[in-house]
């Protein structure tokens, strides 16, 4: 067993007791306490939790208990992303596309790719419109049609009206 990571037993089962301390953090969020929602997702994410670590950056991609930090919120996104988490994903390529981290329209379409493969339908709808504007890859309306669709399936109600533009455009359909 990791000595790094404490655990409990409950109900004969271990846990890892970075669960316990996400789940404080979201009793605080609840109440909009953020400031003790913070101090509860760092102990979780320190240890390595990847819901807290992303938790974490939404709170410093916001200024909710902290001063507004793209750079922090980058950083505990790609903690979270590390560990496969989607939405972490999805976030570093918003961070991208805008001016939060520096723009880079590639760097975006990567970050939207990763989340998008995994089903995430805003990263769905994103690399769509990255596909049909040729932004940070090269334009392809076929794939954009690919991606909203899929996205649109979900019910991403921006990905059903692109591809319904794109239908009436007649581009990238048969």
């Amino acid at each position: 067993m990791d000595q790094n990571k404490a655990v409990i037993n409950e109900g004969g089962k271990f846990k890892d007791i970075s669960n316990g301390y996400l789940e404080k953090g979201n009793d605080f969020m609840r109440l909009q306490d953020y400031a003790e929602a913070m101090h509860w997702y760092r102990k979780a994410a320190e240890q390595g939790n990847a819901i807290a670590q992303f938790n974490l950056g939404v709170m410093y991609s916001n200024g909710e208990g902290v001063k507004r930090d793209q750079t922090e919120a980058a950083k505990w996104y790609r903690l979270a992303a590390a560990q496969g988490n989607v939405s972490a994903l999805c976030n570093l390529g918003v961070m991208y596309d805008g001016m939060d981290v520096g723009q880079d329209q590639t760097e975006a379409a990567k970050w939207y790719r990763l989340a998008a493969e995994q089903g995430n339908a805003t990263a769905q709808f994103n690399l769509g419109l990255k596909y049909e504007l040729g932004e940070g890859i090269p334009k392809n309306c076929t794939e954009s049609v690919k991606w909203y669709r899929l996205a649109a399936e979900q019910g991403n109600a921006q990905a059903q009206y692109n591809l319904g533009v794109m239908y009436e455009n007649g581009e990238g359909v048969n």
